[in-house]
């Protein structure tokens, strides 16, 4: 991907929609109890991007205060999560790798909140584990 890419994405209905321009900051595979209870699946997938490049273009997401510093938006109709986004890293913002309209473009490069990771979960990837963020172990 080139610093001039452009990524679109949207929710499973079609409501909401966004534009991402430019490259992303890192793509991980997170294990965290939030990210499988808002989702509903075994672990999310998130690609980071700087705070500025991205922008809903269609519809008005709802937004979830997960905790007292993090945020999660999601389409109000059909209940597609969409980005992520914490107070500490207020510079990015996290969108769902799923909800890309292009997800086979970005690859993940490592996981996150490996501690968390369900135990009949089974990932062998080769791709480097941290026990918490990034720089945790």
């Amino acid at each position: 991907m080139t610093d001039q890419a452009i990524r679109e994405g949207g929710c499973l209905c079609g409501r909401i929609r966004y534009r991402i321009e430019g490259d992303f900051l890192h793509v991980c595979h997170c294990h965290c109890s939030l990210c499988r209870r808002s989702s509903g699946a075994a672990f999310l997938t998130w690609v980071a991007y700087p705070a500025g490049a991205f922008a809903f273009t269609k519809g008005e997401p709802g937004v979830f205060k997960a905790t007292d510093v993090a945020e999660r938006t999601f389409c109000p109709r059909c209940g597609t999560q969409l980005t992520f986004r914490h107070q500490e890293s207020s510079h990015q913002v996290d969108v769902t790798a799923g909800s890309l309209d292009a997800a086979d473009a970005v690859r993940p490069r490592d996981h996150i909140w490996d501690s968390s990771r369900l135990p009949w979960l089974s990932i062998d990837d080769g791709l480097p584990r941290h026990r918490g963020e990034r720089g945790q172990g």
